[in-house]
């Protein structure tokens, strides 16, 4: 067993069960009119997770127990010295039918370590373990239970001591989504992304602790967590805002709707009159109480203009991925997009003089009292910002959009008109007249212009799309990429998952794929907050990966509440084809090829209704083969390019093919 001790830090030190935790922290402050339901007790449960009762629940062979010098999370750990023949292991009876994910953070003094999942003896899953002394996250995925088998997980021992800590259950996720391809780099990043993604699931009704972060690694007590999954820091109990709105696309993939819809709720509940409509920044998972690190009191709390807006979008987003109405008829998300898109802005504009156009601002006083933008680490006492500013734009058209669904085209006209009006004010005012690095990008409290890089407050304008299709779009593009390439590259990589969203949505394909192709090459990498773990171990790495493969290489923008899908192929150059299998929307399933940018094939492989698609081919053409048949094609531009387009009728069942020139 290794002799450092360079402890890292989790949010999971305790699981299922607990016994009460030592008061750590401050208590958690209940979220005004959250739900107060029970969750029932999780279906899958290990005692003694995190080895903080000591070897209580495991299994010990000689040369292996439990130590104090090295943990991941807590107090302890469970160490196997190194050589062959020891093992340290659990063995629970399943209750019930079900998929489970099972992982642990483990670290190794040497190779050929294992980590195995036993159903009634039968190796289920396992992994050889690599050599690496810093603590990383493992997953043994999709093991199948039924009512009384026996399910063993083991650490066992190898060429170095083996350190494991944390163990962690999670729901295999509804959809199981493949990829395969011309390109075996994207199907490698793919499997990857899909078990890594799934791994940060919770059980709903697993106990853990509430309040835990680098501080207070035991939190400041427990609760049952709600249906969620991690969204930033690992070594928090909670999800923020801003990651989730980044990681919803990825959760939709592997049809995680009732986690958006949980974590989404929670967000509009928790923007109250007395927070001003902001939301909490951060939730445990319990999906009811603030997490104490980032909220002291209803005045003293962290917040960003940009999450109140991308929550809104996001809604939108998780409504077509769903086709759940409750997006539209539950009336805490409802007043939430009503008032984050009118009180809100109302509330928080007044230090810059905008016209007739109101614009949300921030205080310039740091993230406690309120902040215009993303970007944590300028030290710029913004009032405005690019990255709040696009954002509201997306949040405005998405009001649009969900008003429409609610039956109120009169309120989805207004929110057209807002989103139109903001966008010819950023371009012809706002942004200023100058290109790349002289383009606007915010404004200080004082009232100056700021040009140059700002990270969030650059890319987000035209991954948001407020800006105009043209030479200054491209130029700027060409800016971003330069900076996040060279002088400019942010050393959280976080940060750098939203570069492929922008590219990819300014229809730069070659570098949307480098730009995953460079998050992913990094995923071993030491995180730049040490206590985080690797790059990889950072949750919105693999989901935004999910979600940047199928609307972004992919191009396919669901929408379940009217049985229909859009697709247009984004392969870069290289990638001959791509082909997804198990791709879900509402409640039907999918098959979808690209063959370069001019075929495309559609199989609709479950359902109850069928589904009406938008095969959409770049450039013009008076008709496109349908099965082979020529038929008459349709044109539209969307954000300056011109596409041609069909809409077949694709039944359950049937598969439909639609080639270009």
């Amino acid at each position: 067993m290794t002799r450092s001790r360079v402890p890292l830090l989790s949010a999971l030190a305790l699981l299922l069960p607990l016994t009460p935790l030592a008061l750590g922290g401050p208590a958690a402050a209940a979220p005004p009119g959250a739900a107060a339901g029970q969750e029932p007790p999780a279906a899958l449960a290990f005692t003694n997770p995190g080895f903080e009762q000591g070897a209580t629940g495991w299994q010990f062979t000689s040369g292996t127990g439990v130590a104090t010098n090295y943990p991941h999370g807590g107090a302890r750990l469970a160490y196997l010295d190194a050589g062959p023949g020891m093992k340290v292991s659990q063995t629970v009876t399943a209750t019930g039918r079900g998929v489970y994910d099972v992982s642990a953070w483990i670290a190794t003094g040497g190779p050929n370590g294992r980590y195995v999942a036993r159903v009634n003896g039968a190796v289920a899953a396992a992994l050889t373990l690599p050599s690496a002394s810093n603590y990383r996250r493992h997953t043994l995925s999709r093991i199948s239970l039924a009512p009384g088998d026996t399910l063993e997980i083991a650490f066992e021992s190898g060429d170095g001591w083996v350190n494991a800590d944390d163990l962690m259950p999670s729901p295999a996720s509804p959809a199981d989504p493949r990829v395969s391809s011309s390109d075996p780099k994207i199907v490698e990043m793919f499997e990857w992304s899909k078990r890594k993604a799934n791994s940060w699931v919770h059980l709903p009704g697993t106990q853990g602790p509430l309040n835990a972060d680098e501080n207070h690694t035991g939190g400041s007590g427990s609760g049952a967590y709600a249906a969620s999954y991690w969204a930033g820091y690992a070594n928090r109990s909670g999800y923020y805002s801003r990651d989730m709105a980044h990681q919803l696309a990825g959760a939709g993939v592997l049809a995680l709707h009732a986690e958006n819809r949980t974590m989404l709720r929670s967000f509009a509940a928790s923007a109250t009159p007395e927070h001003k409509y902001y939301p909490a920044w951060a939730l445990n998972f319990d999906a009811k109480t603030y997490l104490s690190i980032d909220y002291k009191s209803p005045s003293n709390f962290v917040r960003e203009v940009p999450a109140t807006f991308e929550l809104v979008q996001k809604a939108e987003e998780a409504y077509r991925w769903s086709g759940d109405r409750s997006y539209v008829d539950d009336p805490v998300l409802w007043d939430f997009y009503r008032h984050a898109t009118d009180e809100f802005v109302t509330l928080h504009d007044g230090l810059k003089n905008n016209g007739t156009v109101k614009v949300a601002e921030g205080t310039g006083k740091g993230i406690f009292q309120g902040t215009a933008s993303y970007n944590e680490q300028s030290g710029e006492p913004l009032a405005e910002a690019g990255d709040a500013i696009g954002s509201q734009y997306q949040a405005y058209l998405a009001m649009a959009s969900l008003a429409r669904s609610k039956g109120d085209c009169a309120l989805a006209d207004r929110y057209g008109a807002k989103a139109r009006d903001l966008k010819a004010y950023f371009n012809s005012t706002w942004s200023g007249t100058g290109s790349g690095a002289a383009m606007v990008r915010g404004y200080t409290t004082d009232g100056r212009a700021l040009t140059g890089w700002g990270k969030e407050n650059s890319w987000f304008m035209p991954m948001k799309q407020i800006l105009d299709p043209g030479p200054r779009r491209e130029a700027y593009l060409d800016y971003i990429d330069q900076q996040a390439s060279g002088p400019g590259r942010p050393s959280n990589i976080e940060a750098l998952t939203y570069l492929p969203d922008t590219f990819f949505r300014n229809n730069r394909n070659d570098t949307g794929w480098k730009w995953m192709k460079d998050v992913y090459d990094h995923k071993d990498v030491q995180h730049v907050n040490t206590k985080q773990g690797t790059n990889g171990d950072y949750p919105e790495v693999s989901f935004t990966l999910l979600g940047q493969t199928v609307e972004g290489l992919m191009g396919v923008s669901p929408d379940a509440p009217a049985h229909a899908l859009s697709t247009g192929s984004r392969l870069p150059s290289g990638m001959d084809w791509l082909r997804i299998d198990d791709l879900r929307i509402g409640d039907s399933a999918f098959s979808l090829r690209h063959d370069g940018a001019s075929r495309s094939s559609l199989t609709h492989t479950s359902g109850s209704a069928a589904y009406t698609w938008e095969a959409r081919f770049p450039g013009t053409y008076a008709t496109l083969a349908v099965d082979g048949v020529a038929q008459p094609a349709r044109t539209k531009v969307v954000d300056g390019v011109t596409y041609t387009y069909v809409t077949p009728l694709v039944a359950p069942g049937r598969t439909v093919t639609v080639q270009a020139g």
